[in-house]
């Protein structure tokens, strides 16, 4: 490992190993700096190159760059040396989901409170545009408050790498979780297939043991296209329901992810507290959701290591990216966030586009027509740099990059007080000694 002593980077103290994989180990460490525990991953590059998997390490980072959520590992950074590439991630002291099953099943408020984080996390990684598919306990990670973290995004497609016929057609994934249509080799929407996934693991929460196994492989396969399991005798009848429409072998009438926040079981004793967005507190119920829908309208907050890692000479995953794959545009407005909102859905209106809203501070828009790489969708994320001075970030999530560059372009005289991403640097040496101030 390319570091001096057990310092990596003069940044990061290394401890103890985590655990390891064919190609990369994962080791606790400590910034040195802040004190705060992170967990480093390190690959080997020429192990990498030499099996064909520094593709999948390069769509890795990007995924990991766009899914920013309480319930998903947090990326911190990516370094890299001539032989080693080193993530620093966020650190789950809880380790594994898996390991807590492997102890039996778990009581029902517990896997409800899991499933409600699992369904949230999965959610808003499709309306970014990217497709786990490779959901299972072993690839969710729990941190010290017992909350549920999404890792390991090596197998994750992004919208765009859907064919003419929209479908998904890579086959991947763990047999046990995978969903029917995946393994008929098909083609498949990667929305339904991790739906599919997300029941598994809820059934394995309540149940202590897969809906689906057998010795034998093939038979295990035709068990899952049939969707041929039983419920344990403790089951509820509403949770039995949920998972009925979760394990439909039909894609087309398997339940999605609006109707699964809607069913009466997940709804149950829904829980007024997200973790690392419990910013109020009282025993009034009423004021509790008026304060968390408040914070919902709020778009999220860049902290300075936030705003430095924007800059071209900080941001290491050029070392991976080519450049002609970007896919954002930035740039910074002097205007309180439901004035930039607006102006964003007035453009979007006037090119045509549906405009939705999806998350705080995200906005989706969508061409009418489908263009001729299907529908061109498009993000539109705002973060709040100060109360009056906002980051917005531009993503096309699919279709084609000429049809994005010409909404872009459309945007530029829009927005009239716009730094663009050759001004951010300076911009944002302005706007922080003020916020120090």
């Amino acid at each position: 490992m390319d570091t001096e002593g057990n310092i990596l980077m003069e940044k990061y103290e290394l401890g103890r190993l985590l655990g390891q994989g064919t190609f990369a180990k994962v080791y606790y460490a400590r910034n040195m700096s802040t004190g705060q525990s992170v967990a480093i991953k390190v690959i080997d590059k020429d192990k990498a190159s030499r099996t064909g998997l520094l593709n999948q390490i390069k769509r890795e980072i990007s995924i990991m760059k766009l899914v920013r959520h309480p319930n998903i590992i947090h990326l911190h950074e990516v370094m890299a040396t001539k032989s080693k590439i080193y993530f620093a991630l966020e650190y789950a002291k809880g380790g594994e989901l898996f390991a807590k099953v492997a102890k039996g099943r778990l009581k029902e408020q517990t896997a409800h409170k899991y499933f409600h984080q699992l369904i949230s996390a999965v959610d808003f990684c499709h309306s970014r545009g990217v497709y786990h598919r490779d959901l299972k306990p072993e690839n969710i990670l729990l941190d010290e408050n017992e909350n549920l973290k999404v890792s390991d995004f090596g197998l994750s497609a992004l919208a765009e790498s859907k064919r003419q016929d929209g479908l998904l057609h890579t086959t991947c994934g763990t047999p046990a979780y995978v969903a029917p249509e995946v393994i008929t080799m098909n083609g498949y929407d990667g929305d339904k297939a991790d739906v599919w996934s997300c029941g598994v693991i809820l059934f394995v929460l309540l149940a202590g043991y897969l809906p689906f196994q057998d010795s034998n492989l093939f038979e295990m396969y035709r068990k899952i296209g049939k969707s041929e399991f039983k419920f344990p005798h403790w089951f509820q009848p509403d949770v039995r329901k949920l998972l009925l429409r979760i394990l439909d072998p039909n894609p087309v009438s398997r339940i999605t992810m609006p109707k699964i926040k809607e069913n009466s079981w997940f709804r149950k004793g829904k829980l007024s507290k997200e973790p690392s967005l419990d910013r109020s507190s009282g025993p009034s119920t009423t004021s509790t959701d008026h304060a968390e829908n408040q914070d919902s309208m709020k778009p999220p907050n860049m902290n300075a290591f936030d705003i430095i890692s924007l800059s071209p000479g900080f941001d290491l995953t050029a070392l991976f990216l080519d450049p002609r794959e970007k896919k954002e545009a930035r740039f910074t407005i002097w205007q309180p966030a439901s004035v930039i909102l607006s102006k964003l859905e007035d453009l979007g209106k006037r090119l045509r586009m549906k405009v939705s809203k999806r998350e705080a501070g995200l906005l989706k828009l969508e061409a009418i027509e489908e263009g001729r790489k299907g529908i061109l969708s498009i993000d539109a994320e705002i973060f709040e740099l100060t109360q009056s001075f906002h980051l917005v970030e531009v993503k096309k999530c699919n279709g084609d990059t000429l049809e994005y560059q010409n909404v872009i372009e459309h945007l530029r005289p829009g927005l009239q007080d716009i730094a663009w991403d050759e001004q951010i640097q300076r911009e944002h040496q302005e706007v922080l000694p003020r916020q120090d101030k």
